[in-house]
């Protein structure tokens, strides 16, 4: 073989700049905008694909006063046996094409985590995924008609803490889930009084009334948008690593904004009112922070958790215990005038304290503390006959208390844990050890942990798996379809196609493969067919 020519230093330079300013050069060497753009039109495909699977397979009320369930302009595809197997394909394809265009765009990204471009493009991408699903058709859940049929309780003069939906005329038309049916409201008087001016506002037609809840929604995921970059700035990560893991993952878009949840209001105020609070900050800094986290605990009191930790973040490190008392007292202090006021403004005052302790009967086959309940319930009662329900009862309680305890010592320890963190320790702690678990309740506690410190090893692809594993999950489990159509072959034809995208994804694709280490292991130990042509 014959030694490469040597090329003059002069030359080189002007090869050089003449490569450089080539166009395909340039597409090579561009910045992240440059970089994701196949990710994110990619996303707001998969994003298109399922606002249309929405409008055959998503919630629909039959009410009424239902703009739709009067027409039969959507008929081909929530009659039409072949138009609803296409929306429901449509659906969980559109969904599992979102989790990919998501993890290309962590790829396409990586190494430049630390440029403010990155943070802007996956912010970009945030609202680009999300602005179709504002015209879907609930997906995921059917919460939002709860919410509803709740605002029309408060309405006609009822409680919500102690009437149910079920004392409603109509309200199986409404759209409500039957398992909410006959149990108190788990949400707090500033949520209550939201769902009440939705429901005066469109007069109960559910089409306007789920809009508007998902503005709300819209509005949560505005805030975390805000808060997020902040905090991780603050604490010393990536910014947009922090909104990529949490905000741009394609849970939040699809159980938060196509499925509208108040859980994403919930931790955006809760993030925010963080933002705000700091050992530094002024008097009146702190104190609008601690509102903002009140207001929290008036959308879902279960961050009642997080108002200990809210105080430590005014504190400097290793406080002692008379300055942890003082700024509890101001934490509850302002807590109780903001609820207090929001309960005079529903005539509920604290209502919501024991439907909190006695609301979620229902344990659901994904969560395992609730299954771990009855379990030892029907052991009990084969042996003793007691009954399984209070035996179940007993050990939800248990759950409950060592969930506080828990909370307690984070907040107590001579040495607190960092206070963010702490929060998404004690949320998480709730969670796991309450007899029911939805999807979604994963976004409470993933952003707490994204702003304090960036993962690396197997907690970044479990939670690739379990992201894909919840939106196959949710896709399956919440299709809407007609009595004379089969639920069952329906389902089973979905999960067909998802799991075989799922497949795809970590198995046989050649680009996102590589996120997972057993599958890039296994490919790298496959023997590759060498040519002629290649170099040795």
């Amino acid at each position: 073989m014959t030694e490469p020519r040597s090329v003059a230093p002069g030359r080189l330079e002007g090869l050089r700049r003449r490569l450089g300013e080539a166009p395909f050069t340039r597409r090579l060497v561009g910045g992240p905008d440059q970089l994701t753009a196949p990710s994110q039109w990619q996303g707001l495909i998969g994003s298109v694909m399922i606002m249309v699977g929405s409008w055959g397979v998503g919630w629909l009320a039959m009410t009424p006063t239902s703009l739709f369930a009067r027409t039969t302009v959507l008929n081909p595809l929530r009659v039409e046996p072949v138009g609803v197997v296409a929306c429901a394909i449509l659906l969980v394809v559109g969904s599992l094409l979102l989790v990919r265009a998501w993890l290309r765009l962590g790829q396409r990204l990586e190494g430049q985590w630390h440029t403010h471009t990155a943070g802007s493009t996956v912010t970009r991408a945030t609202w680009l995924w999300a602005a179709p699903l504002m015209l879907a058709f609930p997906v995921f859940s059917r919460d939002v008609y709860s919410y509803l049929s709740q605002g029309r309780l408060l309405h006609a003069g009822l409680n919500p803490y102690q009437d149910w939906i079920s004392e409603l005329p109509g309200w199986f038309m409404q759209g409500a889930d039957s398992i909410w049916a006959e149990s108190p409201s788990p949400y707090g008087p500033l949520f209550l009084l939201v769902s009440r001016a939705v429901w005066f506002i469109t007069g109960g037609s559910p089409e306007p009334g789920f809009l508007l809840f998902r503005l709300v929604s819209v509005l949560g995921l505005a805030l975390c948008l805000w808060a997020v970059p902040r905090l991780a700035r603050r604490f010393g990560t990536d910014p947009g690593w922090s909104v990529w893991i949490s905000v741009t993952n394609p849970l939040f878009a699809l159980y938060m904004i196509a499925g509208i949840h108040n859980d994403s209001l919930m931790v955006g105020l809760l993030l925010a009112g963080f933002v705000l609070l700091g050992p530094e900050a002024s008097r009146r800094r702190n104190l609008t922070g601690l509102v903002l986290v009140s207001l929290s605990i008036a959308i879902k009191p279960l961050t009642l958790i997080a108002l200990p930790f809210a105080g430590l973040l005014m504190l400097r490190e290793h406080p002692g215990w008379l300055a942890r008392v003082k700024v509890w007292a101001l934490c509850l202090a302002v807590a109780a005038v903001v609820l207090a006021g929001l309960g005079a403004l529903t005539g509920l005052w604290f209502g919501w304290a024991p439907a909190m302790l006695t609301s979620g009967d229902a344990a659901f086959p994904y969560a395992p503390y609730g299954l771990v309940g009855l379990g030892i319930g029907w052991l009990v009662d084969s042996v003793s006959g007691s009954g399984v329900r209070p035996v179940a009862d007993v050990v939800y309680t248990l759950g409950k208390v060592v969930a506080v305890v828990f909370t307690a010592w984070l907040a107590l320890t001579r040495r607190p844990v960092h206070p963010v963190l702490a929060t998404g320790l004690a949320l998480l702690a709730a969670v796991v050890l309450a007899p029911i678990i939805q999807p979604w309740y994963l976004l409470w506690v993933l952003p707490l942990f994204a702003v304090v410190r960036r993962w690396h090893g197997w907690p970044v692809w479990t939670l690739y798996l379990l992201v894909m594993l919840l939106v196959a999950i949710g896709v399956v489990d919440q299709l809407s379809v007609a009595q004379w159509i089969s639920l069952f072959w329906v389902r089973v034809t979905t999960g067909i196609v998802g799991l075989a995208y799922m497949v795809f994804i970590v198995f046989l694709d050649p680009k996102t493969s590589t996120l997972f280490p057993l599958t890039a292991r296994w490919r790298s130990r496959r023997p590759r067919r060498t040519t002629h042509q290649e170099m040795p």
